[in-house]
């Protein structure tokens, strides 16, 4: 079956914090004549270098391509801020889907950010740092819910420490009515991750090719076939779309909204941010999110609307800037809170929080790769140890435990 064209999309603008530092170099060219590969992959950003590091590294050859080019997308917008929480509380999260996959689903995030934590020990890549994560009392769970959240994540094995407003006051300086801790999430510089896990695929053996955009899939039972805009043809054993929040036409949109967010990064200030440096997000909807950078900058996130038009997003930028500096303001009163950097860009998210991860229906031997919310690396990393079981496990260990959570909707 023959499908055509991924939807285009101004996926960010302003300019990040990470765009004020040098772009890792990845080799790269455009695709010059037809070729052949186990694995293609469509994508260049974070999930697509993940899946290829991940595919390269067990064997398989991979061709990586995109139409900007390596790391160009919407990965320079993220804040990276690398949780196993789930945007959807657990306690919430068990009432939507059921107690025991709410379990699973927050399980497998822990473990997948372990296993990325590893890797990137592993690829030694420098200012990756452990980080724990304060959980603050908002308008979708107050003190009271806290508690029971924090009692349901520690029935399920997560080590959670619940703060009410004094111990909150003493240890963070944060006045709110509650909050929860938790622990060794991983902060990141994004651009510098997926520059390291693309030259980790290089190395094994996969081909880069930018730009280079597909225009067609012709997908059938035992190949796909894809074209480029130059006419140039790439027939794999398997395909990938990682195409971030550039749905290609085939993908079902059901349970898929896009949505803007806004951020700013202060000027470095290392003896005014808050104590222990921890990641900081609220039980609110929509949240703030902080973290701080290796050279002492405050990024603070948030004020999302469910919002697709770059124009319209680009045009509140301004006005959301001013209104993430003063609730970062409102929580650190001594903050310089200017932006030195500011963004806008666009997400995808779910009902339930959670990423879809499976073959595309009427596209076989295609997988899509749909990240969503504040965990989109962490999903990353999920898709990127499921399709690599799926395409070189064996017997009983050929299909990933936890992949029915991530069917489409």
């Amino acid at each position: 079956m023959i499908r055509s064209l991924a939807v285009k999309r101004d996926l960010r603008s302003g300019q990040s914090v990470w765009q004020g530092r040098r772009k890792p170099s990845v080799p790269h060219a455009p695709l010059d004549a037809s070729t052949r590969t186990d694995v293609l992959v469509i994508g260049a950003g974070i999930s697509g270098a993940m899946i290829a590091d991940a595919l390269a590294g067990a064997g398989l050859d991979v061709v990586v391509v995109d139409r900007r080019g390596p790391i160009d997308g919407s990965t320079a917008a993220s804040t990276a801020l690398l949780q196993y929480e789930i945007d959807v509380p657990l306690t919430m999260l068990a009432r939507r889907i059921g107690t025991n996959d709410a379990i699973r689903a927050w399980r497998r995030s822990r473990l997948a950010l372990d296993g990325l934590s590893a890797r990137l020990r592993d690829g030694g890549i420098a200012g990756v740092t452990l980080t724990d994560s304060l959980y603050i009392a908002g308008d979708v769970l107050g003190a009271d819910e806290l508690r029971d959240e924090a009692e349901a994540r520690r029935a399920a094995g997560f080590e959670t420490l619940f703060l009410d407003a004094a111990a909150l006051k003493e240890r963070f300086g944060i006045e709110r009515e509650a909050a929860l801790l938790s622990y060794d999430n991983v902060a990141a510089d994004p651009r510098v991750m997926t520059g390291r896990f693309l030259n980790a695929a290089i190395e094994a053996g996969a081909r880069v090719h930018a730009p280079t955009e597909i225009v067609e899939i012709d997908a059938r039972p035992r190949r796909v076939k894809a074209r480029t805009a130059d006419g140039h043809a790439i027939t794999a054993r398997h395909c990938i779309l990682a195409t971030g929040y550039e749905l290609w036409g085939a993908i079902p949109a059901r349970g898929h909204r896009i949505v803007s967010t806004w951020a700013i990064a202060t000027k470095p200030q290392t003896r005014r941010l808050w104590p222990e440096g921890v990641f900081i997000w609220e039980a609110s909807d929509p949240y703030l999110y902080l973290r701080v950078t290796a050279d002492g900058r405050a990024i603070c996130g948030g004020e999302d609307e469910t919002l697709a038009d770059a124009e319209a997003r680009d045009a509140l930028l301004p006005d959301k800037v001013a209104a993430i500096a003063a609730k970062l303001g409102q929580l650190f009163p001594d903050l310089d809170t200017q932006a030195d950097f500011a963004w806008a860009a666009a997400f995808g998210a779910s009902r339930d929080g959670l990423p879809t991860i499976a073959e595309v229906p009427d596209m076989p031997r295609c997988w899509a790769v749909m990240g969503y919310g504040g965990n989109g690396i962490t999903y990353s990393r999920i898709a990127a140890e499921a399709i690599r079981t799926a395409l070189t496990g064996k017997g009983r260990f050929r299909a990933d435990p936890d992949l029915d959570l991530y069917a489409f909707r």
